[in-house]
């Protein structure tokens, strides 16, 4: 899935885009995104600016984005309208600090989707290492309707 893919299905931009390209679709199962690091990020500037260290709010962030293109993969009746919203994070850990330079693998599990919910299991890893690792609920909602 290239950056156009993305920005079709994800209603995030700059600066709040957090997923560069997806590696690996396994529709209804599995998905693999990169975010690159890069000090040119604006959260950088005031989160603790003389040791960069990308906050895990972002991190959460970035698994979240990853996690709504699963859903959105998973979905079955591929109606392009159709927004995963973040509803919930449960069991949330972060393992390793993550820095400018460093490239996030995100990897996502399709644990359970429904007509109207989502569930994934997301782990973040940097080099092979497990960064942060989370299971995030999505409501799956029509772009424009209300909750």
């Amino acid at each position: 899935m290239d950056i156009d893919q993305i920005l079709a299905l994800l209603p995030h931009r700059y600066p709040f885009l957090m997923v560069d390209k997806v590696v690996e679709v396994e529709a209804g199962k599995r998905l693999v995104a990169v975010k690159n690091v890069t000090i040119n990020e604006p959260h950088f500037q005031g989160h603790y600016p003389r040791f960069p260290v990308m906050p895990g709010v972002l991190i959460l962030e970035a698994m979240a984005q990853a996690g709504g293109l699963a859903a959105a993969s998973s979905q079955q009746t591929g109606d392009p309208d159709v927004i995963p919203l973040l509803a919930a994070v449960d069991k949330a850990k972060f393992r390793k600090m993550v820095r400018p330079g460093d490239q996030l693998v995100i990897e996502v599990d399709v644990l359970k989707v429904g007509s109207r919910l989502a569930k994934v299991a997301a782990k973040a890893l940097v080099e092979g290492e497990l960064a942060a690792e989370s299971e995030l609920t999505f409501v799956l909602s029509k772009r424009g309707a209300s909750l």
